[in-house]
């Protein structure tokens, strides 16, 4: 029996949203995003619970968007605007996440690359255990990272966003608090636990239209993008993923060699 894409359950004032394809790292696919979609809408309506942890199955939080998804589609048009909606829908689950007026806490193990780093960011609050790995691989693999970079940029500032995108490589747990992508970090998954149990026990003491008007003022800060920009990104990445270099790096990828780029 196939097992669901995410597990989704309250208790009080906490909810918690498990990915839940441990075979794939808890890769973003298989139907986890209309899951997560679901699950955020009932979020936003539920005033009973005050704090929302996202985390993984099997010692990962999330890989990303699941690549054999990626190079889906039969032509090129359909490659197009299949991964155009796509990137449309991960954006705005970014901006659900970020929006719900509960406190999002991610509790991270394992990968968080991709769309997967995407969900920390959007988070309001991350920890790690020192296992954990954060990536934006996107360049790698032919692609753009167009709907994580304005979390990644929120979180850490440009100067370390801007260096994490365009390198690519795995951060570890340790320079990933150093650099501002983390809040705290953890020696094990034990002491993730109480990290986050601590935290999320802290929030709970607080007022829940409190915490939202509280996150609301946040956001009132300034927006995460320019208007415009995540049609933008979405269509940056359908041109991308449709194109020969996704082809080539996600070959490439699963074949475990170095990308040969066209010059």
């Amino acid at each position: 029996m196939d097992q669901p894409p995410i597990l989704f359950t309250r208790e009080g004032a906490l909810a918690r949203i498990t990915l839940n394809r441990p075979a794939r790292r808890n890769a973003i696919g298989g139907g986890m995003g209309e899951a997560l979609d679901a699950a955020f809408a009932a979020l936003a309506e539920d005033r009973s619970v005050r704090v929302v942890l996202l985390s993984g199955t099997g010692g990962h939080f999330c890989a990303g968007l699941d690549l054999t998804e990626v190079a889906a589609g039969d032509t090129p048009e359909q490659r197009l605007a299949a991964q155009q909606a796509r990137n449309r829908s991960i954006g705005a689950r970014f901006e659900a996440i970020s929006r719900l007026p509960q406190v999002v806490v991610a509790s991270i193990e394992g990968a968080a690359h991709a769309g997967g780093l995407g969900f920390v960011c959007a988070a309001d609050i991350a920890f790690a255990s020192a296992d954990a790995r954060f990536c934006a691989p996107e360049v790698r693999r032919g692609l753009v990272p167009a709907q994580i970079l304005p979390w990644l940029v929120r979180r850490m500032g440009r100067p370390q966003a801007t260096r994490m995108v365009l390198e690519g490589r795995v951060l570890d747990a340790e320079e990933a608090l150093h650099i501002g992508l983390l809040h705290g970090m953890a020696p094990d998954k034990p002491g993730l636990d109480a990290m986050v149990a601590q935290c999320t026990a802290l929030i709970a003491e607080g007022g829940p239209q409190a915490l939202a008007e509280t996150k609301a003022l946040l956001a009132a800060l300034g927006p995460v993008a320019p208007e415009g920009y995540a049609e933008a990104g979405a269509l940056s990445f359908g041109r991308t993923a449709a194109g020969p270099e996704a082809m080539e790096g996600i070959a490439a990828f699963r074949e475990k060699r170095k990308p040969a780029w066209a010059v």
